[in-house]
């Protein structure tokens, strides 16, 4: 193998490495935080990645639809919990106004929003921020739904459950998307040559972007108080409750923060390979053995390791395809 050949090797393992190491903070935080192995986290690669697509084609995304269903999914759920614990009936007018809006208003206001601009050709910018707008309300949505009333359960339960999700987001995803797959401009046509290797502006964004939100992640955990809320939710979640630390709460936060950096991985991708509507189990897989290579029990723990296995995995599948070249 001469260098040039390994500088390509290294080039692409290094921003498959970033985005299987943004999904295995995802995967560790949701574990943490909930003891929810989280199987459906390559869906949102997949949603993010599509629904991106699908607005670069000037078609409006089905998942403003699947939002709709899911809010009125969760806004049902609430009310049924209103109606078991009669000492809540007081307040049931700001409850149902609260309510509402956060899992009705909310959802239509981003399906009108959606309606009003997708058929006319938006800046990238934009496209990616009403993806994320999209897509990122889901993970929320799907610990109310799935998990939540659960919580409490043990972890094969869990694990069953978030088996049923990855099916049931995976059939989803084959009817709003269909199965043909999707690729999406690329952020930057730029490339920069060294010496024979070529380095395109893509990846240098892939890599960027994984930086920074790594970066972000660990100063959220160590200086804000909704970041050390879900470190101690993590520790001991009958201690975090003890103290006055929303556990509940806890869960649909690392949901969200789940959900986002799913939508955003899928949005860096999209650009570099085509995404299908199943494609989201094979990525959250390798996401999955990176989280348990750095460590699966501890928000905080070593994204380091879980970069350089994933380049090493893409290196040891890719290489002797185009050694063989």
């Amino acid at each position: 193998m001469d260098l040039s050949i390994a500088a390509i090797l290294s080039q692409d393992g290094i921003t498959t490495g970033a985005i299987y190491a943004l999904l295995a903070l995802a995967l560790v935080l949701v574990f943490s935080v909930t003891r929810v192995i989280f199987i459906p986290q390559g869906e949102f690669v997949a949603y993010g990645a599509l629904t991106l697509a699908a607005l670069q084609t000037q078609k409006l995304p089905a998942t403003c639809y699947l939002l709709i269903v899911m809010g009125v999914g969760c806004f049902v759920a609430e009310l049924a919990g209103i109606v078991r614990h009669p000492a809540r009936y007081h307040q049931i007018g700001r409850l149902l106004a609260v309510l509402a809006g956060k899992y009705l208003l909310f959802p239509v206001a981003v399906w009108a929003l959606t309606q009003a601009v997708y058929a006319t050709t938006l800046p990238m910018i934009e496209q990616i921020a009403l993806t994320l707008l999209i897509v990122i309300p889901m993970g929320p949505f799907v610990y109310r739904l799935a998990y939540e009333p659960i919580s409490e359960a043990s972890t094969l339960l869990l694990l069953i459950v978030a088996v049923a999700v990855h099916f049931a987001m995976v059939g989803l995803g084959l009817v709003m998307f269909g199965a043909e797959g999707s690729r999406t401009t690329a952020f930057s046509d730029a490339t920069f040559n060294i010496g024979s290797v070529s380095i395109s502006g893509q990846s240098l964004w892939v890599v960027g972007t994984a930086v920074v939100l790594i970066l972000a992640l660990y100063f959220y955990f160590d200086r804000s108080i909704s970041g050390k809320a879900l470190r101690a939710t993590s520790v001991n979640r009958l201690g975090a409750r003890l103290v006055g630390i929303g556990t509940t709460q806890a869960g649909r936060l690392a949901f969200t923060l789940a959900a986002g950096l799913g939508a955003l991985c899928g949005v860096l991708v999209a650009p570099i390979t085509t995404i299908y509507y199943d494609s989201g189990f094979l990525i959250g897989l390798k996401g999955f053995v990176g989280a348990i290579v750095g460590g699966l029990v501890s928000s905080r723990s070593r994204p380091p390791d879980r970069f350089w296995w994933a380049c090493w995995s893409r290196i040891r599948r890719s290489g002797p395809a185009l050694i063989r070249r």
